[in-house]
């Protein structure tokens, strides 16, 4: 079990609830749309922050460790890093550490509570975020992770925002792009699915996260 039972980001809490069941259809949905194409690294994002892709990057990296696999998620986001509060971990250190020579990244893997689940925070907030994450450190150690975990599950900036997950994209499988019904204007949504095309990314579907209290929830599909 998570570490804090109040934390309901997390989709272990309550495997019985309709969301949970979402969860687990998004991780099979990505499985069949990756049959031919190996997809050992997924991206998640959306156009805009607040769209809901960290909820959606640990729930998925939730679901795919209840499946037996070995799941590292790495919170990407240098400029304002959330998944540390998500399972309730200190960020002295993290991925900045590592890709600043401060620190291997056995060092600062840490166990989540979840079982087969393992997580790497951003680290300390570097001055540069774009130029480590597309560094030859990065790709190194994107390398290295692939070669100890089934799946990494990357939770990264909103793509209209700044370039990070554009400059992040090369390095993944496939994107999955969160998309806020209700919030988030289409134009944006389209121009973000238009920037990740731009640097040829893998998009494996959207996530749609219904925001009205008649539609409480969230509906995901990955095509």
């Amino acid at each position: 079990m998570p570490r804090s039972t109040s934390n309901r980001h997390i989709a272990l809490i309550n495997p019985s609830s309709p969301n949970y069941e979402s969860y687990r259809t998004l991780r099979t949905n990505i499985q069949f749309s990756s049959v031919n194409i190996p997809t050992k690294v997924i991206m998640v994002t959306s156009s805009q922050k607040g769209e809901g892709k960290t909820m959606t990057a640990s729930n998925l990296a939730v679901a795919y460790a209840q499946d037996g696999k070995r799941v590292l998620l790495v919170d990407t986001d240098l400029r304002n890093p959330s998944l540390h509060h998500v399972f309730s971990l200190t960020n002295r250190a993290g991925l900045s550490s590592v890709l600043a020579n401060q620190a291997g990244w056995q060092e600062v893997i840490r166990d989540t509570g979840v079982e087969n689940l393992s997580i790497l925070t951003s680290g300390p907030i570097p001055p540069n975020p774009s130029e480590l994450l597309g560094s030859s450190r990065m790709q190194g150690l994107m390398d290295d992770l692939k070669d100890r975990y089934d799946i990494i599950i990357a939770d990264t900036t909103s793509v209209l925002a700044v370039t990070d997950s554009l400059v992040l994209s090369p390095l993944c499988d496939g994107v999955v792009l969160v998309v806020a019904a209700g919030k988030v204007e289409k134009d944006f949504v389209k121009k973000a699915k238009a920037n990740l095309e731009h640097v040829n990314a893998r998009i494996l579907g959207l996530v749609l996260i219904k925001s009205s209290r008649k539609d409480s929830g969230m509906t995901k599909q990955a095509k």
